[in-house]
């Protein structure tokens, strides 16, 4: 009995002393441009926004051994939208209104935060940001706060937009250098979008760059908000965001003309805001499809040559293939049904065709207002070349009359019919290599690929995927009981490596069996 006590003394000892080394340790801008095959500390996993881990461990030939190695319940009926990051053995994840530390090794709870009632649209939360001992969290009524990332404590909070006005917040900040970098949302009202960057150490305001004019200036668009987290390109020094759409949003008469900066792609100086270029994937748009999709960063050959690329999967169901140093069209490319356009200009963006915009009598469209795909993350896998995207073929008919007036969603549409498919694009070609069938409606889970040339992914019954990310073929699956809205990710720690998903309040970590990840001789001798 007192050697038996002596063990757990001496664990409990040892995991304090593990945990304050834990902490003392910062999450430091190298962190964030160079992370470790043991973190997640950033939204997409890394800056490039590819969700491709270079981690092997878990194959094509042993994933079918997955096993669950934890789960943590939220035990809230919000759904985690929210990608966990993962710095120093923590994962941090959030809902509206609540935001856990979790041990990656074994799902326990280290602290919980919770936010005051907020009068706000709670839709969701995507998740925090890290950066030194602070986590930054936006909550629903559009507010950034500090927290510290030891214990969960708020040590300031500063006003982004406002809420009694019809703005919200969703989205996990960018961090780069000392910016914390964040948008808002709020398209069910005529509201202006932007970017912001906040001192992440004092909460000040450093710079603002508005998608569109304020709101009040005669014949100009609203809209344009930013709401899924940017990529960034250290070498250039650019971070890349989506736009929104413009307001109000069916109805497009009163505010003729290309509507920029709204459903947009643009590169902005992170020292100063200031717009370097901008692409338009939906030029005057009638339909919701907001531009925000993840701008994947590649750096690779496109038809022999070598360019610093930006691809996006569009929610108007067009793939692009852009020069990043400029925001030149090198390809464009529909990857599903679409109706809309009467062909691509000179510059590789859609034309919208008149006869498409929302009308009294209808409109049949594709794709329906939810798009080709919508927040949920894409991947690409170099070893492949494949662009691999949760898409939703659909139609819906389209609807506006006078009586909808000139504010807010001034029009409507019902959906018909759409089913979930991933599909894994060329990017040379735009051609769709492979394609998997993810059941009826869009599925809600991102994408994440390995090294090992694994797929990891869920469908829209909310069931856990792994494919060959070569053929699409199903390796392994695993029902979570729920419905999938967030992506997958990895990490290895002890040796061990561990995929995370999350599923209705639940987050699960999945690795091998001992036996499995063990050394040839050891998995020997445990037989």
């Amino acid at each position: 009995m007192y050697l038996f006590r002596r063990a757990i003394l001496g664990a409990a000892i040892a995991a304090t002393l593990s945990c304050s080394a834990l902490w003392s340790q910062e999450v430091s801008s190298d962190m964030l441009l160079h992370p470790r095959t043991d973190s997640w500390p950033l939204y997409h996993g890394d800056y490039s926004g590819k969700r491709h881990s270079s981690l092997t461990q878990i194959t094509p030939q042993n994933v079918r051994n997955l096993t669950l190695a934890w789960a943590f319940q939220t035990n809230q009926p919000a759904l985690i939208k929210s990608a966990p990051v993962l710095a120093n053995g923590i994962l941090y994840f959030s809902v509206p209104d609540h935001i856990w530390a979790v041990d990656a090794r074994t799902g326990r709870q280290v602290w919980q935060h919770t936010e005051a009632p907020k009068k706000a649209l709670h839709i969701g939360s995507r998740g925090v940001a890290l950066y030194k001992e602070n986590l930054y969290y936006l909550t629903p009524d559009a507010h950034l706060e500090c927290l510290d990332a030891r214990n969960g404590n708020v040590k300031w909070e500063v006003q982004v937009a406002d809420a009694s006005k019809g703005q919200w917040a969703s989205m996990s900040p960018l961090i780069v250098g000392n910016h914390v970098m964040v948008g808002a949302s709020g398209d069910f009202d005529n509201l202006q979008g932007f970017v912001r960057s906040i001192d992440a150490d004092t909460g000040v305001t450093q710079w603002q760059w508005d998608a569109t004019s304020p709101v009040g200036t005669p014949h100009k668009t609203t809209g344009g908000n930013a709401w899924i987290t940017g990529t960034y390109d250290p070498q250039l020094n650019l971070v890349y965001w989506g736009t929104g759409n413009p307001t109000p949003v069916l109805n497009g008469k009163v505010r003729p003309g290309d509507n920029l900066y709204t459903c947009s792609i643009v590169a902005l100086n992170p020292e100063t805001g200031k717009l370097v270029w901008a692409f338009q994937p939906s030029p005057h748009d009638t339909h919701d499809w907001d531009a925000v999709e993840i701008p994947v960063l590649v750096d690779g050959n496109f038809h022999g040559k070598p360019y610093k690329m930006l691809m996006q999967a569009s929610r108007n169901g067009y793939f692009f293939v852009l020069d990043r140093t400029n925001g030149k069209s090198l390809l464009t490319t529909n990857y599903g049904p679409v109706n809309w356009t009467s062909g691509i200009d000179k510059d590789g963006r859609p034309i919208p065709n008149p006869a498409k915009e929302p009308a009294p009598d209808g409109r049949l469209i594709a794709p329906d207002e939810g798009g080709m795909t919508n927040y949920r993350s894409p991947s690409f896998d170099p070893a492949t070349g494949l662009f691999i995207v949760s898409a939703a073929p659909s139609y819906s008919l389209y609807f506006a009359k006078p009586a909808d007036g000139t504010y807010g969603w001034a029009g409507a549409d019902y959906g018909l019919w759409s089913k979930g498919v991933l599909e894994a694009i060329d990017y040379q070609t735009g051609k769709i290599r492979w394609s998997h069938e993810l059941g009826e409606g869009a599925a809600g889970s991102g994408v994440l690929t390995t090294a090992s040339g694994l797929l990891f992914t869920g469908n829209s019954s909310g069931t856990f995927l792994a494919l060959d990310s070569k053929s699409g073929k199903t390796l392994w699956h695993a029902y979570s009981g729920s419905s999938i809205n967030g992506g997958p990710e990895t990490y290895e720690i002890d040796g061990k490596q561990y995929v995370l998903m999350t599923s209705g309040g639940v987050v699960f970590s999945w690795r091998l069996p001992e036996t499995a990840t063990a050394h040839p001789a050891t998995a020997r001798a445990a037989r």
